[in-house]
């Protein structure tokens, strides 16, 4: 089974010189940046340590995630924060979990022994709060259904009908914003009863750039897609 790495980016110069180095290329068969027309130099600092690089046309995570899979080569994915908060090496222990036969496996920040220095008390709550409904809304065990950092089988979000317009439009006009996948991802894993496991993992503290973490709007879209999802997707 290949693995493809997929980094989504946005004026984070000083976190991926500090984190890059720090993955081993034989890792991996696929290395995919995703840029989202960064300003500081990050898509050309990349390019220049000679990985995959493509600059996304549309705005929006979400939109990113869209416009790599066509260019994603491996039969598992890890989607990673290049800003500090993901660990590389948990990268190799991470690919071994989901090869036992998971079709998605989480790095969690809140699985005993791991922790957050990143979360401020009110990400905390919220991280927390997302987590259990989730879990009671959807009949799961998770300690962490928010993260990017995880792996998955490529074709899972498609399974899930992750990409559909339609899964995302109403809560984004909504709350006028745009919204990641990974609470989405995560809900419909355990309303379809894919195999999901986590592993433990630290998230250190943010290097460089700004946090893109859009609270209020992020959290009010969240909340809108978890619960209609009690009766909407099948």
């Amino acid at each position: 089974m290949k693995t493809t790495l997929f980094i989504p980016t946005l004026n984070e110069i000083k976190g991926m010189q500090a984190i890059m180095p720090r993955i081993k290329r034989e890792w991996v068969d696929q290395i995919l940046i995703m840029d989202g027309a960064s300003s500081d130099g990050t898509a050309e600092w990349a390019r220049e340590q000679g990985y995959e690089v493509h600059v996304q046309q549309e705005k929006g995570l979400r939109q990113a995630f869209q416009e790599a899979w066509p260019l994603i080569k491996g039969d598992i994915v890890i989607t990673f924060s290049p800003d500090g908060n993901s660990i590389p090496e948990l990268i190799p222990p991470l690919i071994a979990k989901i090869k036992e036969g998971y079709d998605m496996v989480i790095v969690s920040r809140y699985l005993p022994p791991a922790r957050s220095a990143d979360d401020s008390w009110l990400t905390a709550f919220g991280n927390w709060m997302f987590t259990f409904l989730i879990n009671l809304l959807h009949r799961g065990h998770l300690t962490d259904a928010m993260v990017m950092f995880r792996a998955y089988k490529t074709d899972v979000p498609d399974q899930l009908d992750i990409f559909k317009e339609e899964s995302h439009r109403t809560p984004e006009r909504l709350f006028h914003t745009r919204v990641g996948i990974e609470p989405l991802l995560s809900v419909r894993a355990l309303k379809r009863k894919l195999k999901v496991g986590e592993i433990p993992g630290d998230e250190p503290p943010r290097i460089g750039g700004k946090a893109k973490l859009q609270i209020w709007r992020w959290g009010a879209a969240y909340l809108f897609q978890v619960i209609r999802e009690v009766f909407w997707w099948r």
